[in-house]
């Protein structure tokens, strides 16, 4: 079981990672061969671009650190280091959310009449998909990718929480 485990976190981290490194080759190429889209002179596109990579680094670290953990310690419980840390993550995510938001104003003042619609389009889902991200990780588990995950939401009929958000909980409860 603790090898299943184990698996698991390093398929999530990898993935995270593979992610991190993907996007910004895969945002250059499109801005490349979709100039009208005008992605990269959009504040909203670099704010939402920025706001993905950070939580995607974030869930990362946390899932590394617990494959760390599980291989070296023998448990998966996360350090409460990497929880302390990722706790004061999800201030600044949410400023970062916040702020994301302005920055579609901002585009939307500069640009007026001349607003690159399908570019903002493009921004608007990976602001969205950037939120979607931070829920998963900080508060509700949306991603039920397995076996268990889905046997998990028939029997209970519920969403769960997430994993980093019961560490936080399991922490204040310990503080």
């Amino acid at each position: 079981m603790r090898q299943i485990v184990a698996e698991r976190f390093v398929y999530l981290y990898r993935g995270e990672l593979f992610t991190v490194i993907t996007i910004l080759p895969l945002s250059w190429f499109g801005n490349r061969v979709f100039p009208q889209l005008q992605l990269f002179e959009l504040s909203a596109f670099w704010m939402s671009l920025f706001l993905f990579e950070l939580l995607l680094i974030q869930g990362a670290w946390y899932w590394y650190s617990k494959w760390r953990r599980l291989k070296k310690e023998g448990t998966s419980n996360t350090p409460k280091l990497v929880v302390r840390r990722l706790r004061h993550c999800r201030v600044i995510n949410i400023i970062l959310i916040v702020l994301t938001t302005c920055t579609f104003g901002i585009d939307w003042m500069r640009f007026q009449s001349e607003l690159p619609v399908y570019g903002l389009r493009i921004t608007l889902f990976l602001y969205i998909f950037a939120i979607f991200e931070y829920i998963n990780y900080f508060h509700i588990q949306l991603m039920y990718d397995n076996r268990s995950d889905v046997q998990y939401l028939i029997r209970n009929r519920r969403l769960k929480r997430s994993a980093l958000n019961k560490d936080m909980q399991r922490l204040r409860k310990v503080v």
